[in-house]
C-alpha cells in the first residue's frame, strides 16, 4: 500500500503502481440492489432464469456502473492520502467496460497514479488508473481514471 502525504509525494510517484486490493465477490444480492437504487432493472442484471438460457454469458451480469461504484471502496486496500484537510471527487478522465462481471465472480481493482497535477499551493489533483480484474480473466472488467482533489 502506498502512502501519499503531500503534494510532493503525489509528483514524485507518477507512474508508480499503487497498490492491489482484495478478492470481492459480486453476488446476486448486490446486484440485485443496485438495480433497485438505480432503477435499472434489465432482465440481464436481475433474471437469473432468463440469462442462463438467453444471455451470452449464461449467467446475470453485474451493471457497469456497480462495477464502476465499487471501485472508491476496493481501492482503500491499495494507497491512502494522509495529512490532507480534505478530499473529493473531481471527476473521471476515460471509463471502459470490457469485460462482464458474471453474479458470484470475484474482483479486485489494481490502481496506478497516471499524474498528479498541482491545484495551488497546497492542493493536487491525482489521477489514479483503476483496473478492475475478474478472477480468471485475461480481460478486466473495466479500466476507469479516477481524479481527486485534495488540499494539504
Amino acid at each position: 500500500m502506498k502512502t501519499i502525504g503531500s503534494v510532493d509525494d503525489a509528483v514524485e510517484a507518477i507512474g508508480a503502481e499503487l497498490g492491489v486490493s482484495q478478492w470481492f465477490e459480486v453476488e446476486q444480492s448486490r446486484i440485485d440492489e443496485f438495480a433497485d437504487v438505480t432503477m435499472d432493472h434489465q432482465w440481464i442484471h436481475v433474471d437469473v432464469e432468463r440469462a442462463k438460457t438467453e444471455s451470452p454469458y449464461g449467467a446475470t451480469i453485474a451493471h457497469g456502473f456497480l462495477t464502476l461504484s465499487l471501485i472508491p471502496g476496493l481501492s482503500k486496500d491499495n494507497y491512502r492520502v494522509e495529512n490532507a484537510k480534505m478530499g473529493i471527487n473531481y471527476g473521471l478522465n476515460k471509463v471502459r467496460f470490457l469485460a462482464p462481471v458474471t453474479a458470484g465472480s470475484r474482483v479486485r481493482v489494481r490502481s496506478e497514479l497516471a499524474d498528479a497535477v498541482r491545484a495551488g499551493e497546497d492542493a493536487v489533483n491525482l489521477t489514479v488508473r483503476h483496473t478492475v480484474e475478474i478472477d480468471g480473466s485475461q480481460k478486466p472488467a473495466a479500466v476507469a481514471e479516477l481524479i481527486a482533489r485534495y488540499i494539504f
